[in-house]
């Protein structure tokens, strides 16, 4: 008999990047992998942070569809979505979400047992859904942290109230109390997840699929087909341009590089602002471009000479940047931003695949721009290679991901601070 997967996330497919696109692509894993998978999820906004066509026209209201001839059902809910996101209208978002879930999951209670159900942070308070239905109907509860919303909202000052600081972890400590399954991404995550509860975290990264993504030869050709020159040395940013990032140190590189060209790709609510101030420091080597197709992807990564991985200092452990997997399946020679101590820099540390400099430090910055554009990348873009075909194909971490979340009583084969290893 199939086992029955409830997921409630707030974000899945057709999104093309962050939580959705590995909401999507683990449910299609399931599907193929003999799973029926239900999902009560929005309607696709991120990152333009507006729902996306086809889906606009029903966007104020439920509805529902099936794929995988019948095995997946989509529920789409209803919630606010803010043009110009900020820390307010985020917990309006997520609150309006929630309630919508809330009253579709009343519908689904009566109906066949599912026999996991799984919640992905953020939102993290979507894990009460899955405790109500875990208490009700007795499912084993899996709660996915790929974010530290709480810490990160508080950390980058976008909640200022320590009141509702204090209530929401509180929230927060219950929900992971009653998780059979706490999960994350990152080695940094899981070790200030386990602080909090003191149980095992399940190691869980972001996959990639190392046969779509993969290094290519041609980047002279590659760069002429952008519209670029065959000479110039490209520095890509790729993904949501947002406040976590800290994305304007790039146009203060680009003033202090101009012999470099940098590449703007993407979208967000801090991108027109990004744009005007760029306008305004009249740097003439900072150019911008929309969030590529999908089928080109891998072409696209394969004509950057350096990838900018951008993050502010308080976002260390608290996220890890999803496009970092991608980056490292291309082969790609990443810049990343993050200060000693971090799990993001002990992980581009320890496996030796990319420049590490620390986190808003401009001058650090603009010295690894410099490094970047004399050294010799070749074994720092072999070992990014070899890391992702290792330990970040999709189907070897669905694969342990079954294996722990689905045979209950098999013990974990090590201790998961070192699972990322």
């Amino acid at each position: 008999m199939r086992k029955r997967v409830l997921l409630i996330g707030g974000n899945f497919a057709p999104e093309q990047t962050g939580i959705g696109k590995y909401n999507g692509e683990m449910t299609d894993w399931l599907v193929n992998n003999g799973y029926d998978c239900t999902v009560i999820t929005s309607y696709p906004y991120y990152p333009q942070w507006q729902v996306q066509e086809p889906y606009r026209k029903g966007k104020n209201w439920y509805t529902k569809e099936t794929a995988h001839n019948g095995r997946l059902t989509i529920y789409r809910c209803p919630q606010y979505v803010p043009a110009q996101p900020s820390g307010k209208k985020r917990i309006l978002l997520d609150a309006s979400f929630w309630l919508s879930a809330f009253f579709k999951l009343l519908q689904l209670l009566p109906a066949k047992k599912y026999d996991v159900v799984i919640t992905v942070v953020p939102a993290f308070h979507l894990g009460l859904l899955a405790v109500l239905y875990k208490k009700l109907r007795g499912a084993r509860f899996l709660y996915h942290i790929q974010d530290l919303q709480i810490e990160a909202a508080r950390d980058l000052q976008m909640i200022r109230s320590a009141r509702l600081i204090n209530l929401l972890l509180g929230m927060e400590k219950y929900i992971l109390k009653r998780a059979d399954v706490v999960s994350s991404i990152s080695d940094g995550m899981m070790k200030r997840i386990q602080e909090k509860t003191g149980k095992n975290v399940m190691f869980f990264p972001n996959w990639v699929d190392t046969a779509l993504f993969h290094p290519l030869d041609n980047k002279a050709a590659l760069k002429e087909e952008y519209g670029f020159s065959a000479a110039d040395t490209i520095f890509l940013y790729s993904g949501a341009i947002g406040e976590k990032q800290g994305l304007e140190a790039i146009l203060h590189a680009a003033q202090a590089n101009p012999a470099a060209t940098f590449l703007i790709c993407g979208s967000g609510p801090y991108k027109t602002q990004l744009q005007a101030q760029a306008e305004q420091m009249q740097v003439t080597n900072v150019h911008f471009m929309p969030l590529q197709p999908f089928e080109q992807f891998n072409r696209f990564l394969n004509m950057a000479d350096v990838h900018l991985v951008i993050q502010k200092a308080g976002a260390s452990d608290l996220v890890m940047p999803s496009k970092l997997t991608t980056i490292l399946a291309v082969g790609g020679l990443a810049l990343v931003t993050a200060n000693p101590g971090s799990g993001l820099h002990e992980l581009v540390n320890r496996h030796r695949m990319g420049i590490l400099v620390n986190a808003e430090d401009q001058q650090a910055l603009n010295e690894g721009i410099r490094q970047a554009m004399q050294q010799q990348a070749g074994e720092l873009v072999q070992n990014a290679r070899a890391y992702a075909a290792e330990n970040l194909a999709i189907s070897s971490v669905m694969a342990r991901f079954e294996r722990e979340v689905f045979q209950p009583a098999r013990k974990m084969k090590q201790p998961l601070a070192a699972s990322a290893s």
